[in-house]
């Protein structure tokens, strides 16, 4: 592929990615899109061969770049329950920052009715990526249940994101942080 056919993909997928963070799947339509991201209709068609497969690829980027971050964000810390205390951390300045509109993953599950629809199972894949990155660390504090520590704390990272967006306040990332801390003393 060359440049130019790269750099068109990169720009269709990333205003399709701001287009269903801001405002969900059923509202990007292709004329949006076109308009959006500079590209012509044949141009997409092209790369993509229909809006469910720009939304799902623009997804997974999104899945990719925001997991990256969080771990980077999240791994600042010099022990394991540094890390998963920076979790929240990194959770707030996520919800204070412009344009937050909780999760995109849950954001478009909650579009589909198909529990099998690509869309959710590409959610799935994230809220396992998290649960994932939740365990990696439980283990590292070689806690007696490594497992149940890391759903809790996908609990706690899952109510926070839904609180902050429908109530409006970053202060949920704090009080999950404040209920991981306990849950941490207890486990230690």
């Amino acid at each position: 592929m060359n440049k130019t056919s790269g750099s068109t993909r990169e720009k269709i997928l990333r205003s399709a990615e701001q287009l269903i963070y801001q405002n969900g799947i059923h509202a990007m339509g292709m004329d949006l899109l076109v308009k959006t991201s500079g590209v012509a209709r044949k141009s997409i068609y092209h790369h993509f061969a229909s809006k469910e497969e720009v939304a799902s690829a623009a997804l997974s980027v999104r899945d990719e770049q925001w997991m990256a971050w969080f771990r980077s964000a999240s791994d600042q810390g010099n022990t394991p329950q540094d890390r998963i205390l920076n979790m929240f951390t990194a959770l707030k300045s996520w919800f204070e920052s412009e344009g937050f509109r909780g999760c995109a993953f849950i954001n478009t599950a909650g579009e589909t009715g198909n529990p099998d629809d690509t869309v959710r199972q590409i959610a799935k894949t994230h809220k396992q990526k998290l649960l994932d990155y939740a365990l990696e660390l439980s283990k590292e504090m070689n806690v007696a249940h490594p497992e149940a520590l890391a759903r809790q704390l996908l609990i706690l990272i899952e109510g926070a994101i839904t609180a902050s967006y429908v109530m409006g306040s970053g202060s949920a990332a704090d009080d999950a942080r404040d209920i991981a801390k306990m849950l941490l003393e207890q486990v230690s």
